[in-house]
């Protein structure tokens, strides 16, 4: 599963040339290959040799990409991890960091969104199968809830040594984020109910249900969450309106 890559012309500071096109073209086929082969034969029992061959790629080819074999298949991984703190980033002016977290969340389960963990059954079964990928995933919220109470402190106490050229606050900083500890503990509680909508997400696809029925049973119980975060964390990291 792969992000969609809009095609855009060259020339500028920020669409992709050709090269780049052709780079992301071929990572994406990698990947597409990868799955198919996980899916069918088992994770752990899948070689990077055999994904190389499918591919019709150099086995280098494949570990340029993909350093780690887990990632082949959880290639949304970036994505993943800087969901939670590019929605505190993006946050309205008057909007605090929980409103902006929680909007993101219910509109990621609207949507079935894979980086909130809508899949097809049998690509969650490979996940669940194999301790390697559950051991990624695990890692991957971890990084996110650091990622996440980075972006919560620089939101509560902005620093000018904020990089101005920086166009993703997941990872795009060039300069090191002090956490502080009410940052912490807040992006402890937000990432909570983010990683719980996600395993429960998960659980159910794992048992076959459809991604609408599973939207309609998770979003109330994820509402309760957040409106439970709201004394605590309502007034946090509100955006200045002017």
């Amino acid at each position: 599963m792969t992000k969609p890559s809009p095609e855009t012309a060259p020339g500028t500071a920020t669409t992709p040339n050709l090269r780049e096109l052709n780079k992301r073209r071929t990572r994406e086929a990698i990947s597409h290959v990868a799955t198919r082969l996980f899916i069918d034969q088992g994770f752990d029992r899948t070689t990077i040799a055999e994904v190389a061959a499918a591919a019709g790629v150099a086995k280098m080819t494949v570990t340029n990409h993909f350093p780690r074999k887990e990632d082949l298949l959880l290639d949304l991984h970036e994505e993943l991890v800087g969901r939670p703190a590019r929605a505190v980033a993006a946050r309205t002016p008057g909007e605090s960091a929980l409103a902006a977290v929680r909007r993101d969340c219910l509109s990621a389960l609207d949507r079935h969104d894979p980086r909130l963990g809508f899949a097809a059954q049998a690509f969650a079964r490979t996940i669940a199968d194999s301790p390697a990928l559950l051991a990624r995933l695990r890692e991957l919220h971890e990084q996110g809830e650091t990622a996440l109470a980075e972006a919560l402190a620089e939101a509560a106490h902005p620093t000018p040594a904020t990089d101005p050229t920086a166009t993703d606050p997941a990872t795009d900083r060039t300069d090191p984020v002090h956490v502080d500890f009410e940052s912490r503990v807040a992006a402890a509680l937000l990432a909570a109910v983010d990683r719980s909508v996600f395993t429960e997400v998960f659980r159910r696809i794992l048992a076959g249900e459809e991604h609408p029925a599973i939207t309609a049973a998770v979003r109330p119980s994820a509402v309760l969450a957040f409106d439970r975060l709201e004394g605590a964390l309502g007034g946090f990291a509100v955006r200045p309106t002017d």
